[in-house]
C-alpha cells in the first residue's frame, strides 16, 4: 500500500511539474505577441497545432500506452516537452514557434493518457474519484503557482519563463525515468484483451456511452479552448489587465479551484454523481462567459474567471472518472480518445476565437457561451437509460 501511494503520489507530481511548465508561460504570451507582430490569428493558430499534435498522437499513445506500459510514455512526453519548450524559448521565427508547438503537442498526447491510466491501474473504482480529483488539482495547481512564478521570470528576460518551463520538464524526466516503476494493470476476466487498435477503437465508439459523450467532450472543448485561448490577451486589450494582473487572477482562481478539487469534488461526485456535475459545469460557464462577454467591469470580468475556471477544473475529472469506471481493460485507448476529441476541438477553437478578437474583441466569448450552452442541453440526453447501459 505503502508504494503504491508513492507511485500514485510521483506520478501525479509529475503531472504537476508539466503544468507548472505550461503555467510559467501565460504572463508572457501577451508581450510576446507585441513583440513578434503576432495577430489573434497567429495566437490562436499556435494553441491550435499544439493541439492538432495531440490529435495525430493520442489515438496511438493511447494504444502503445496498453502495450508496451505507461512509464516508457511519460518518460519520453516529458523529454519531448521539455526539448519543445526550450525552442520555444530561442525561436525568433514563426516556422520555429510553430514546430515548438507540433513537439509540444506530441508530448502532451503521450502524458495525459498514460498518467490517466497510470492512476487508474493503481485504484479501485472507490478510490478513483479521490484520484482523478488530485490529478485535476495537481493541474490546477501548476497553473496557480506557474503564472505567478512566469511573472516574476519577465522581469529577466521575456524567454526566460519558457527556458524555466523547460528545465522543470527535465527534471520530471529524470525523477519518472529513475523512480517510477510500471504499475499493475487491472484485468477484468469478462473482457477480451484487445488485439487490434483500429478494431478495439471501432469498438468503443460503436457503444451510446462512448460516442455520445465523445461528441460533447468535442464540442465542449471547442468552447472552452474558445475562452482560454484568448484570455490573457482579451483581459490586456478589453479591460487593460497588466500581466502582474493577470497572474494574480489567473492564481487566486487557481487555488479557489484547486480547494474545490481536494475537499471537495469527491463529496460532489457522491452527492450528484459526475454525469450531473458534468452537465452543472457546462451550464455555470456558459453563464459568466456570457457576463464577460456583455460587462465593462473588471470586476465582473475577475468574479466571473473564477467561477469558469472552477468549471473547467470540476469539468475535466469528472469527465475522467466517468470514462475510467467504463472503460475497462481499454484505460489507455479510451484516455486516448479522450484526448484526440478534445484536440479536434481544441484544434478549431483557438483558431475561430483568433479570428473573431480580430474581427470584435468581445465576439469569441458570446461564440463559447453559446457553444457551451448547447453542449449542456445536448449532455441532459445521457441521463436517458439509452447511455446508461454499462454502468
Amino acid at each position: 500500500m505503502v508504494k503504491k501511494n508513492q507511485m500514485l503520489y510521483l506520478v501525479i507530481f509529475n503531472l504537476f511539474l508539466v503544468f507548472l511548465g505550461v503555467g510559467l508561460v501565460i504572463p508572457a504570451l501577451p508581450q510576446l505577441k507585441i513583440e513578434m507582430g503576432f495577430s489573434g490569428t497567429v495566437m490562436g493558430l499556435l494553441v491550435s497545432i499544439f493541439a492538432f499534435a495531440q490529435l495525430v498522437v493520442s489515438p496511438i499513445s493511447g494504444h502503445l500506452s496498453d502495450k508496451l506500459g505507461r512509464k516508457k510514455l511519460i518518460v519520453l512526453g516529458m523529454l519531448l516537452f521539455s526539448i519543445s519548450e526550450i525552442i520555444f524559448g530561442f525561436a525568433q521565427t514563426l516556422p520555429w514557434f510553430y514546430f515548438s508547438r507540433l513537439l509540444g503537442g506530441a508530448s502532451a498526447a503521450l502524458i495525459m493518457p498514460s498518467v490517466t491510466a497510470f492512476v487508474t491501474d493503481l485504484t479501485t473504482i472507490e478510490e478513483r474519484p479521490k484520484s482523478m480529483g488530485l490529478v485535476s488539482a495537481a493541474i490546477s495547481g501548476g497553473f496557480i503557482i506557474g503564472p505567478g512564478v512566469g511573472g516574476a521570470l519577465t522581469h529577466f528576460g521575456l524567454r526566460v519563463p519558457f527556458f524555466a518551463a523547460g528545465l522543470v520538464a527535465f527534471i520530471g524526466f529524470i525523477i519518472s525515468a529513475l523512480i517510477l516503476k510500471e504499475p499493475e494493470k487491472h484485468v477484468h476476466s469478462d473482457e477480451l484483451e484487445p488485439t487490434n487498435a483500429k478494431k478495439e477503437a471501432i469498438n468503443l465508439l460503436k457503444s451510446p456511452i462512448f460516442s455520445m459523450l465523445f461528441i460533447i467532450i468535442f464540442i465542449s472543448s471547442f468552447g472552452l479552448q474558445a475562452f482560454e485561448a484568448i484570455y490573457s490577451v482579451m483581459a490586456t486589450e478589453n479591460f487593460g489587465f497588466t500581466v502582474g494582473q493577470i497572474s494574480i487572477v489567473i492564481t487566486v482562481g487557481g487555488i479557489f479551484a484547486l480547494i474545490f478539487q481536494l475537499f471537495i469534488f469527491e463529496k460532489l461526485v457522491n452527492l450528484i454523481g459526475e454525469l450531473r456535475l458534468i452537465q452543472l459545469t457546462f451550464f455555470s460557464s456558459a453563464i459568466f462567459i456570457a457576463f464577460i462577454a456583455f460587462t465593462n467591469k473588471p470586476w465582473v470580468v475577475v468574479a466571473s474567471t473564477f467561477v469558469i475556471f472552477l468549471s473547467f477544473d470540476l469539468f475535466r475529472p469528472a469527465v475522467t472518472t466517468y470514462l475510467s469506471k467504463h472503460a475497462g481493460n481499454n484505460q489507455g485507448m479510451v484516455n486516448g480518445l479522450n484526448s484526440t476529441f478534445t484536440s479536434v476541438g481544441n484544434i478549431v477553437g483557438p483558431i475561430v476565437a483568433g479570428a473573431l478578437f480580430d474581427v470584435h474583441h468581445r465576439s469569441p466569448y458570446f461564440v463559447s457561451a453559446i457553444i457551451l450552452l448547447v453542449t449542456g442541453v445536448l449532455s441532459l440526453k445521457l441521463n436517458s437509460k439509452k447511455y446508461q447501459a454499462g454502468d
